[in-house]
């Protein structure tokens, strides 16, 4: 991952991160978007760092300073006790909250404490048989709890701030996956991340990392990063010439985007093909020109699901079935397949697509189906990076 010469210190990694500059911070979705997905750069400049197309970005975010001091206050605390930092080493309360521990949803951990202190109403959620009663109180959709809720709803129960500490998680890095390819971008890596943002319980809560990246990393200030090799699952084919078909919704189109310049920069000559999809074409059309440049070019063929512009909703597997028979011609003639993005429904969805193809266009059996795709997999030419 790194480029290091002989002697010189130990590479940056997760242990030793690199103190980066966040470079660009531009709003990807229009006026007409729901959403609020950005285009990161962060400079590798000094670092010695190198990444490859499909490999994955670390962040050590901070967590948002309007919560810190809710929950400062929530405790009935000043900020400057010295407590205990995720490195065991004494700083300030207020500081510890900000950069160590995970603060932004409280857990079964931190129920226990509250009844052992007296919140006999929370007793009844630790019973075994109503853990999902306890999940619906914690992380219920637009009604999920955080340690300043559960704290104002017993305002009876306090900890000091040591104590406070002891009962959290530490706050771990995120990872995103890379949209830049280094051949295209020197000394940069570039991440498409939605940002988080959401109401409960009357207060707005954030994505720790995405807001972090939209809101509050800018200017002179650093960040630690590090980068993640995916090369083993999630990589271009070795060879240029190899047909590809890629498949990102969302967010999930950032390491298609990296893939792509990748194989501009080397002269590749190998078919490329990309299902993307999002909400409306007027607001969420991430990266346009780009995509439509190359496709003027000969270089892309794309294929848009654009969810929200039609009455019936169409996604990216309805695309793959309007193109079933091309689909399986370019499986045929040694395409890899690739899909990025949500493991719970769409790449789901596009697994049972897949098979349906591969059944219908192939003329196999359901069994002779799955057994293709194994096949595919352990040629690893059907490679996914899912989350």
């Amino acid at each position: 991952m790194s480029t290091v010469a002989e002697g010189s210190p130990a590479p940056y990694s997760v242990k030793n991160p690199f103190p980066a500059l966040h470079t660009v911070n531009l709003k990807l979705t229009g006026p007409a978007s729901q959403k609020d997905t950005r285009h990161h750069e962060i400079s590798l400049a000094g670092s010695g760092l190198s990444y490859k197309a499909g490999d994955a970005l670390g962040l050590f975010p901070a967590n948002c300073p309007e919560l810190v001091e809710e929950l400062i206050a929530a405790l009935g605390a000043t900020g400057e006790e010295s407590v205990p930092g995720k490195d065991g080493q004494p700083k300030a309360f207020r500081e510890a909250l900000r950069r160590d521990y995970a603060i932004t949803f409280a857990d079964k951990k931190f129920v226990e404490a509250m009844v052992a202190r007296g919140a006999s109403g929370l007793a009844g959620l630790l019973e075994p048989e109503l853990a999902g009663e306890l999940k619906e109180y914690l992380s219920a959709t637009d009604n999920a709890r955080d340690y300043v809720d559960v704290l104002r709803e017993n305002p009876g129960i306090q900890f000091g701030p040591e104590e406070f500490v002891k009962l959290l998680r530490k706050l771990v890095p995120r990872l995103y996956s890379i949209s830049s390819s280094l051949l295209a971008h020197p000394d940069s890596v570039h991440l498409t991340v939605a940002t988080v943002r959401f109401n409960s319980r009357g207060r707005e809560r954030k994505g720790v990392a995405s807001t972090f990246m939209a809101e509050r990393w800018e200017g002179e200030s650093r960040a630690g990063i590090f980068l993640q090799s995916q090369q083993k699952h999630f990589s271009l084919p070795a060879e240029g010439t190899t047909p590809i078909i890629m498949v990102g919704p969302g967010t999930g189109v950032a390491p298609f985007r990296a893939f792509l310049e990748e194989r501009q920069a080397l002269g590749q000559t190998g078919r490329n093909w990309l299902f993307f999809g999002e909400q409306r074409a007027a607001g969420d059309f991430f990266y346009r020109d780009q995509f439509e440049a190359w496709v003027r070019d000969g270089f892309l063929r794309l294929d848009t699901a654009f969810s929200r512009d039609q009455a019936e909703k169409i996604y990216v597997q309805h695309r793959m079935r309007e193109n079933a028979g091309d689909i399986w011609r370019w499986l045929e003639e040694g395409a890899d397949f690739f899909v990025c993005g949500d493991k719970h429904r769409m790449a789901e969805d596009v697994h049972n697509e897949l098979l349906r193809i591969v059944e219908v266009e192939g003329g196999k059996s359901p069994e002779e189906s799955k057994e293709y795709l194994e096949a595919m997999k352990k040629a690893k030419r059907y490679k996914r990076d899912v989350y």
